[in-house]
C-alpha cells in the first residue's frame, strides 16, 4: 500500500468516526428535546414542572445515555416524580419498572409507604395511554427484598436522591443493581453531595462523591461519567435538620425559609456507572 492509499484510509476512518460522532450527537439533542417536551406536558401538575429547573430530568436522563427501547428500573420512585418523564418516554418501544417501597413492611416508615405506593399505582392507572404497560415491583435492602425485574436483563437502572436511605449496606444495594443489569448496562445515580467524609449513616442526607464511586467500583462498575448538571454551588451542606433544611421539605418551617430558599434544592451529584461487557 502506497502513501497516498495509507493517507486515503485514514482520512476514511477519520471521517466515519466524525459522521458517527456526530449521528450520536445529533440522536442526544433529539433524545433530550423529546423528554424536555415529556418533562412540560400536561400530564404533569404545574408544581411538579416548576422543579423542572431544579431537578434538570431531560439533561439528566440524556447524559444517562436513556433510549426509548430500553427496560428500564427506577429505584424507590416515591410519589413517581421521575415517573412521569421516564414511563411516557419508554411508552410502546420499552419497558419501565417501578421497584417502590415494599407493600407490607414492619416498619416505621409503613404508613407512609403504603400511601407512596397507592398514590403512584393511582397515578400510573388514571392515565394508561401516557405511562403505558407499568411494572410494580418491591425493592427493601433491610429486608433483603430486592425485585427489580429479570435479572440480566436490565439495561438501565436509575436512582434519585436515595442512597443516603441505604446506609450503612451500601454494597448490597449496588450489588444487587450489578446483578440486575445486563452486560453494558448503566446505574444512573443522583445524590445529596456532601465534601465532608461519609457519615457511615448519612443521618443528614449527603453522600460523599468519592465514597459513592469507590463502592460501585468495588462490585464491579466502571465510572463512564460524571456531570455537574445538577450541582448547587450555594449548599454548603451544613444545615440543621441536614438537607431537608432545604427547598422542597423547608424542616424549620417558616424560620429563616427565605435564607433557604435563597440556596435552592441541594447540591446533587450525577454519576453514569456501566456494567462492563
Amino acid at each position: 500500500m502506497n502513501q497516498f492509499s495509507k493517507f486515503a484510509k485514514v482520512l476514511c476512518l477519520c471521517v466515519l468516526a466524525a459522521l458517527s460522532a456526530a449521528a450520536m450527537a445529533g440522536d442526544g439533542h433529539q433524545s433530550e428535546k423529546k423528554l424536555k417536551k415529556i418533562a412540560e406536558g400536561e400530564h404533569r401538575s404545574d408544581a411538579n414542572k416548576a422543579r423542572n429547573d431544579s431537578r434538570n430530568p431531560a439533561e439528566t436522563l440524556a447524559f444517562f445515555g436513556l433510549k426509548p427501547d430500553m427496560t428500564v428500573v427506577e429505584i424507590w420512585p416515591g410519589g413517581g416524580w421521575y415517573t412521569e418523564v421516564l414511563a411516557p418516554y419508554v411508552n410502546g418501544k420499552g419497558q419501565y419498572i417501578a421497584a417502590a417501597f415494599p407493600k407490607n413492611p414492619e416498619h416505621k416508615y409503613a404508613e407512609y409507604f403504603k400511601k407512596a405506593n397507592k398514590k403512584l399505582a393511582e397515578k400510573l392507572e388514571k392515565d394508561k395511554a401516557v405511562y403505558g404497560n407499568v411494572t410494580m415491583a418491591q425493592y427493601f435492602p433491610e429486608n433483603d427484598l430486592w425485585e427489580l425485574g429479570p435479572a440480566g436483563k436490565t439495561d438501565m437502572i436509575l436512582t434519585f436522591r436515595n442512597l443516603h436511605n441505604w446506609m450503612p449496606g451500601l454494597e448490597k444495594s449496588f450489588q444487587a443493581f450489578y446483578d440486575n443489569l445486563k452486560p453494558g448496562g448503566v446505574l444512573g445515580v443522583v445524590e445529596h453531595r456532601t465534601q465532608a467524609e461519609q457519615d457511615p449513616k448519612a443521618e443528614n442526607g449527603y453522600m460523599n462523591q468519592d465514597y459513592v464511586i469507590e463502592i460501585a467500583k468495588k462490585v464491579g462498575f466502571k465510572l463512564a461519567g460524571s456531570s455537574e448538571v445538577n450541582a448547587n454551588a450555594k449548599d454548603k451542606a451544613d444545615h440543621p435538620q441536614g438537607v431537608w433544611t432545604l427547598p422542597p421539605t423547608l424542616a424549620l418551617g417558616e424560620k429563616d425559609a427565605d435564607k433557604y430558599k435563597a440556596i435552592g434544592e441541594s447540591d446533587r451529584m450525577t454519576l453514569k456507572f456501566v456494567k462492563p461487557n
